[in-house]
């Protein structure tokens, strides 16, 4: 139950997440139907309103917030309320700057890593773009990483490769994002292909009406068939998320 919720990003436990996003082992047969719902569900992070409440100028839970998040999370009200005081405790004003997710990035992964990947993810909790993220943000995709259908981790995936946050993902974007993501690849498999290969081929492999951006009915399609690169990319970015056992 977030091990890391106070002191780190909320990294679920391998067993959790692996077990959930069996990439390709769907049957995606019709799976579109699948994909175009979870992209309208979780497109705009509707499940909360991710508007705090807030009494006496302090940041506070309402009640349909502890509702909501219990109901999804599968903690209890009690729970709920206790990660909140935690959070609370760490972030007095209810929300988490970029200099304090800076900080918990470089417990999470090298630090040359961690300075080229903070904004990307960054972008994934602050699903209103307003600079900060509060506690239902955090605990959305703390919900989703844990237990969300490999398309809903996907979706979540999705915005560290939209840069732009327009919604689709760019040559541009896609190439700058391999670039700053090249470390964590080469860590791993010294003899992988170059950055400009990676980006190319990854690309292609999702781009498949080939209008010049991939759309995230798109990129979820090619990760979920094991296309090669999207695959690697993919899994790569889901290992920010994981602690091991």
């Amino acid at each position: 139950l977030l091990p890391c919720v106070v002191l780190a990003l909320p990294r679920t436990k391998t067993g959790g997440i692996q077990r959930r996003v069996q990439w390709g082992v769907e049957d995606t047969a019709g799976g579109g139907g699948r994909i175009r719902k979870a992209v309208r569900v979780f497109s705009s992070d509707n499940i909360y309103s991710n508007i705090m409440g807030s009494k006496h100028g302090k940041p506070v839970l309402r009640e349909e917030d502890i509702t909501q998040l219990a109901s999804t999370s599968g903690l209890d009200r009690k729970q709920v309320e206790d990660h909140f005081n935690g959070f609370r405790t760490e972030h007095p004003d209810g929300r988490m700057n970029k200099k304090e997710f800076k900080s918990m990035m470089s417990k999470a992964l090298p630090k040359k890593d961690a300075s080229k990947m903070e904004k990307h993810v960054f972008r994934v909790y602050d699903t209103n773009q307003d600079g900060f993220i509060d506690f239902i943000e955090f605990m959305v995709v703390y919900y989703v990483m844990a237990d969300g259908s490999p398309e809903e981790v996907l979706l979540k995936i999705f915005r560290i490769f939209d840069i732009n946050s327009d919604g689709v993902i760019s040559k541009k974007e896609l190439t700058r994002l391999v670039k700053d993501m090249y470390g964590m690849i080469q860590s791993e498999s010294p003899e992988t292909a170059s950055q400009e290969m990676i980006a190319k081929s990854a690309f292609a492999e999702m781009d498949k009406d080939v209008d010049g951006k991939i759309s995230t009915a798109e990129f979820i399609s090619a990760c979920l068939n094991q296309e090669e690169f999207s695959r690697i990319l993919a899994l790569k970015c889901v290992d920010i998320f994981v602690q091991d056992d």
